[in-house]
């Protein structure tokens, strides 16, 4: 019985010269296969005795792509670093907020803390308290807290929407009230502190137009708007839910 090669038909017509001539075919080849350039031996520029001037320099082409993509790494590398910086930034200032508002001795001191502290630890420009009121009840003559019409957290932010992040802002008056004029993007999250009380609003300010923006995560901020909804309900002495 005949021993077999271990070779099929197809690799056995597979040689250099049908290589050259579907390379020649295909000049576009490598760069639509960059990852063979990693595992071919490249020639040496001056391989060829007097034809070095027509010598490809695979070598050099090579050696291009490796620093292309190295510094491809690097950057994603750096990117990935900064994103991971910001983020333990941003979860550092949120804790740091969350135990100030608990540190508060009574109703007064806790507003004081949301809106004069909380921009220092937040490093923004103004936090607002928002309180939807028809001009007759609590909201409206509580000092740092800012009345909104009935209906104007859900003209804000949709139905449904817990947070919305804003990147340029036209109508800052609305929940920023005098400071306004400070606030280029905010970021705005209902509180629904109980079925038996008004909605509210947290509005954080930025003089910075791309400070918020669409494209940015929203759990820290939705940690820190559940935490003062607990808060407004136990002072206020209102129900859960």
């Amino acid at each position: 019985m005949a021993r077999s090669s271990g070779k099929t038909s197809g690799e056995d017509t597979l040689t250099d010269a049908t290589v050259v001539a579907h390379l020649q075919q295909n000049p576009d080849f490598l760069l639509r296969h960059p990852e063979l350039v990693r595992l071919l031996t490249p020639p040496s520029r001056f391989d060829a005795a007097g034809e070095s001037d027509s010598v490809v320099d695979m070598q050099g082409f090579m050696v291009s792509r490796l620093q292309s993509d190295l510094a491809r790494v690097r950057d994603n590398h750096d990117a990935l670093i900064s994103s991971a910086r910001s983020n333990l930034s941003s979860q550092d200032q949120v804790h740091r907020s969350v135990l100030a508002v608990l540190d508060a001795r009574d109703f007064a001191h806790f507003i004081n803390i949301v809106t004069n502290e909380l921009p220092l630890i937040l490093d923004v420009d103004t936090v607002t308290l928002c309180v939807e009121s028809d001009g007759h009840d609590g909201p409206s003559a509580t000092p740092g807290v800012r009345a909104m019409p009935r209906g104007a957290v859900d003209r804000l932010l949709g139905d449904d929407t817990r947070i919305l992040l804003r990147d340029r802002v036209s109508d800052a008056e609305v929940v920023h009230g005098p400071a306004a004029g400070l606030v280029a993007s905010d970021a705005l999250a209902r509180l629904a502190v109980s079925t038996k009380a008004p909605l509210a609003l947290l509005a954080i300010g930025c003089r910075q137009p791309d400070r918020f923006h669409s494209g940015q995560g929203t759990e820290l901020l939705g940690f820190l708007a559940g935490v003062l909804e607990r808060c407004l309900g136990r002072w206020l002495d209102l129900p859960a839910g």
